[in-house]
């Protein structure tokens, strides 16, 4: 069995973000356990560690630097929110267009390696733009997913300050952090500290953060994704644009994107034939992410009741419901 040394290593190594020794650990201890007999048990350790390591392999970095397990400790802790999502690219209902330039960057990031030894450089500082709940955010929990890295949300309360010279400094740790833990952050709401120089409402303050931002991205050449989100494209500073490798546009799902998102979420809980179409038509106007809560809330309502089973009206009611809710007029028949 693991004895009393192993395990705090083991967790030391966690803690500190030491990958390498926390493997490395793992393979001590499927040794002691086949000493004692657990065969098994050894056997399974040790397909966890070599899973890990050909994740690791795969990940696009040209030297060895440890990704973080645990969570952003001392000032970075009030800046950024760290998570792991598990979301794939299959969890999303894109536009054609869209799809394509994300499966784009995705596999530029896994072939990263490969396109800088050739003096190149993978997709990986991003904006996206479009109205709300058309998926921004998700996409960032994606690109997390897909790459196996962690996704690093900035807080925006904890970055803008009203002290002066401050804001650019909690920026500029953002930025080194970059380097020291890969993974995609993500600066939602990027107007805040994107905006035009010049607008009635600019202050010196801001000048000086969209300025230390513009110097710090064009600088930075860690394999981390910076992706930037705005509602507001119009706002945000024209030589922003250009510091970007890409800016990717989100616009309200279509009836054929509606559809698709509806049977992805109620497909497998409703029987018989579906008028998909007139539902989706129904449903015109609202974004990814009202369709997915109506969904949800047509679920919800089956659960309450016994498992009764669903029927378009139902989800043509919560359709209704939600856009009442948006204070959207309901969607005439033609």
């Amino acid at each position: 069995m693991a004895n009393a040394n192993q395990l705090k290593a083991l967790l030391k190594s966690h803690l500190e973000g030491d990958e390498q020794r926390f493997l490395s650990t793992a393979l001590q201890l499927a040794a002691n356990e086949a000493r004692a007999g657990h065969g098994q048990l050894a056997e399974e350790i040790r397909a966890l560690v070599d899973l890990a390591k050909n994740r690791r392999a795969a990940r696009p970095m040209l030297h060895d630097s440890a990704i973080p397990i645990g969570r952003p400790r001392g000032d970075l802790a009030g800046l950024l929110a760290v998570s792991y999502p598990k979301k794939r690219l299959s969890d999303m209902v894109l536009s054609p267009d869209l799809e394509k330039k994300l499966d784009r960057i995705i596999r530029e990031q896994r072939n990263a390696t490969r396109i800088l030894e050739r003096g190149l450089s993978p997709r990986r500082k991003l904006l996206l733009v479009g109205p709300p709940g058309t998926g921004k955010t998700l996409t960032a929990s994606v690109l997390a997913g897909e790459l196996g890295i962690p996704l690093f949300q900035v807080r925006l309360d904890g970055l803008i300050t009203k002290f002066m010279g401050e804001t650019a400094a909690k920026l500029r740790q953002i930025f080194d952090s970059t380097s020291q833990a890969r993974g995609i952050y993500f600066f939602d709401e990027f107007d805040a500290i994107g905006s035009q120089r010049g607008l009635p409402n600019d202050v010196g303050e801001i000048r000086r953060v969209l300025n230390s931002f513009l110097l710090m991205i064009e600088q930075d050449e860690s394999h981390s994704l910076i992706v930037a989100a705005t509602n507001h494209p119009d706002v945000l500073d024209h030589a922003l644009f250009r510091r970007f490798d890409d800016v990717l546009e989100y616009a309200p799902p279509g009836e054929a994107q509606i559809g698709a998102l509806l049977r992805a979420k109620l497909g497998a809980h409703i029987q018989g034939r579906v008028p998909w179409l007139q539902l989706a038509r129904k449903a015109v106007g609202l974004s990814y992410a009202e369709v997915a809560r109506a969904s949800e809330e047509v679920l919800k309502e089956s659960i309450m009741g016994d498992e009764r089973p669903i029927r378009p009206i139902d989800i043509g009611r919560m359709i209704d419901e939600r856009r009442a809710v948006g204070g959207r007029p309901k969607k005439r028949r033609s």
